[in-house]
């Protein structure tokens, strides 16, 4: 449960821009997120491999027998799986980046409203 004190902010809240401003370097390259975008990555590629194996779409099955090279099919599900590692990493350090400056932001707010004692 949150609760706000003068306008100032929650433990929870001075708890993340503590961290985030001592890791927010090391959170840049952080190689856990690049996994959870890669293994993201690769399940769509396993799903399109399986929609091929099993000849869901009879159709399309056929185009990619006849012009479509197994190659050439796992290369480009290398370079999704990589391409999605590297989105899903920098779009999670850049949400925390925003929650940090939103919260300095109204915890500089809340400093210049507070009345001197």
């Amino acid at each position: 449960m949150q609760t706000y004190l003068c306008g100032m902010l929650t433990e929870q809240e001075e708890t993340f821009i503590l961290f985030w401003a001592e890791k927010r370097i090391q959170q840049k390259k952080n190689f856990k997120q690049f996994l959870k975008g890669l293994s993201s990555g690769l399940s769509i590629g396993i799903g399109i491999i399986l929609l091929l194996v099993t000849g869901w779409y009879q159709r399309a099955n056929m185009e990619a027998n006849s012009k479509l090279s197994p190659i050439i099919l796992f290369l480009t599900i290398a370079i999704l799986s990589v391409f999605m590692g590297f989105i899903y990493q920098n779009y999670r350090w850049e949400m925390n980046e925003q929650q940090y400056l939103e919260l300095l932001s109204k915890k500089k707010k809340a400093e210049r409203q507070k009345p001197e004692d």
